[in-house]
């Protein structure tokens, strides 16, 4: 039977007066609420979006003024108060409408957030989203395409392979055939990971060898595959000490081999020694995975690439943009040397992926995923490349670690505070006020951990945590901050430390008072007085 007749594209575009329907879409019963004007899709969609992404904007406008630092002040109570206050009942009996809704939730989540753009929110690998890739977001979701067949999203699977096939000549340029996943992040790129290397192992189980600096995400993926519980080898001063890899395999020969290495690790920002666990990995036969999550991106940078040299050995690479991408979450990646290492994740469901559609030409986008329902995260990322360029992005990447470096320098360089010894790791930047130093460890701990929960309950600072190991061997508690601003300078993080330690003293002196160290006080205790607050 022929194809029938397209319409033209005038024809395709006329709507019902009226409507929300193509000129295509016949009447049916219960539709009134789409024809009404509730979607926003369609050619009507970006009017009935306009208004409302308004009252967005003008709420995130509104309750950041409010909130007027990187985070609410009052801790989780004072938080989930207002929260409340604002959003209840989440389903009443009568809806309040869009606007209204709007503005209320929007406002308490701004409200309540802990803001990535806030020069002083440096606690973890949390970036603030570009405004470009945030747009594109936007579109994405009023599109609503799902990438799992090609006729819920033809156009973005084309950008998905665009977009990956990009990111995976970019992580294994020489390779003959390398491909892309787009992932949820670093925990799924991981656990797809260690599933293809399980279905490549022969000859029993396959054992897993990493570092004891490795994401627990490998430890997990371990587990939930029905893998023996990873070999944990040694690190030297963060990274892998590869004379102890070398014994771990030698003491697993006979078994199927994954080695995992890390290229940035989640508390210091490391990187694995690449060269030799690839040619340790070689000699044993062992197959080599590289979590680069964090550290991927330094490959944007012609000055920075060399950091990751023996990544390209790696038969699979974890990759995340919403860290050192700017990207609104989510928005991971698993790169591969060889597609054809992606074969089992093949998969046919005769309603998306029937074998006479894909003989047809339509093509198979089920097996790009251990996920069916997805979203389009390709789109922002491809946005991203066309705007900035791999130039571009290599400069705010080197803007990210210079500020890393130079804020480490001013760390160095006060008197009332310590830098961890060994360096920058990528942009992570490991401090302590040096009051905790002439205490027990155990109180100086207490200390450095009590300060970062000052800050967090009074609003004016959001800093991490990190156990790390100081110049003599001992593990300590240090105060990180992960730099990931593309736009904030050196001299809009310099506060910080001088809040650090004046916190610091604060603690000390009302722990003396009260005979010891003693937990943070509440915050209706420390309240910081506005001008304190380091945003603009």
């Amino acid at each position: 039977m022929p194809p029938a007749p397209r319409p033209t594209p005038g024809e395709a575009s006329v709507e019902r007066e009226g409507s929300g329907a193509s000129a295509g879409t016949p009447s049916s019963p219960g539709s009134e609420g789409v024809r009404g004007g509730f979607v926003a899709g369609g050619a009507q969609g970006p009017e009935r979006l306009r208004p409302l992404t308004a009252v967005v904007l003008d709420a995130l406008g509104d309750a950041a003024r409010a909130r007027g630092g990187p985070l609410p002040a009052g801790g989780p109570e004072a938080v989930e108060q207002n929260t409340r206050a604002l959003c209840s009942p989440v389903l009443p009996e009568e809806g309040i409408g869009p606007e209204a809704a709007l503005g209320d939730l929007v406002r308490a989540v701004a409200e309540g957030a802990a803001d990535p753009a806030d020069p002083a929110c440096v606690a973890h690998l949390h970036c603030p989203p570009l405004a470009v890739a945030a747009a594109a977001e936007l579109a994405g979701a009023a599109l609503n395409p799902s990438m799992d067949s090609w006729d819920q999203a033809p156009a973005a699977g084309v950008i998905e392979e665009l977009t990956t096939a990009a990111l995976a000549r970019l992580v294994h340029p020489t390779a003959p055939a390398p491909d892309a996943l787009i992932t949820s992040g670093g925990t799924e790129s991981n656990l797809v990971a260690l599933l293809l290397a399980r279905e490549r192992a022969a000859g029993g189980p396959l054992r897993v060898v990493t570092g004891a600096n490795a994401h627990h995400s490998v430890h997990r993926a371990a587990w939930m595959l029905g893998l023996p519980a990873p070999t944990v080898v040694a690190c030297n001063k963060g990274r892998i000490d590869p004379a102890a890899l070398d014994r771990a395999l030698t003491g697993l020969a006979g078994s199927p081999l994954l080695v995992v290495a890390t290229a940035g690790t989640t508390d210091e920002g490391r990187i694995d020694p690449l060269p030799e666990i690839a040619r340790i990995a070689e000699r044993h036969t062992a197959q080599l995975h590289v979590d680069a999550a964090y550290g991927g991106p330094l490959l944007f940078s012609e000055r920075l690439a060399p950091q990751l040299a023996g990544l390209e050995h790696a038969a699979t690479v974890t990759f995340d943009l919403h860290k050192l991408g700017w990207q609104p979450v989510a928005a991971g990646v698993l790169a591969v040397a060889d597609a054809a290492m992606l074969t089992p994740l093949s998969l046919r469901a005769d309603y998306l992926n029937a074998d006479d559609d894909t003989e047809a030409g339509l093509p198979d986008l089920l097996g790009r995923s251990i996920r069916t329902t997805r979203r389009p995260d390709a789109l922002k990322m491809a946005v991203t490349f066309r705007a900035l360029g791999r130039r571009g992005l290599g400069k705010l990447v080197e803007h990210c670690v210079r500020t890393a470096e130079e804020f480490g320098r001013a760390v160095d360089a006060h008197p009332r505070l310590r830098l961890r010894p060994g360096g920058i790791g990528i942009s992570t930047v490991l401090f302590r006020p040096a009051v905790a130093d002439a205490l027990s460890d155990e109180a100086g701990d207490a200390v450095v951990a009590a300060v970062r929960r000052i800050l967090l309950a009074e609003g004016r600072a959001v800093l991490g945590r990190a156990v790390a190991e100081d110049g003599d061997g001992r593990s300590r508690l240090w105060l990180k901050a992960t730099l990931l601003h593309p736009d904030a300078a050196t001299a809009d993080l310099l506060p910080l430390l001088d809040l650090v330690t004046r916190t610091a003293d604060r603690f000390v002196s009302a722990s003396a008072a009260d005979g010891g160290v003693s937990e943070a006080p509440a915050a209706e205790d420390t309240e910081a007085p506005e001008t304190e607050r380091l945003s603009p």
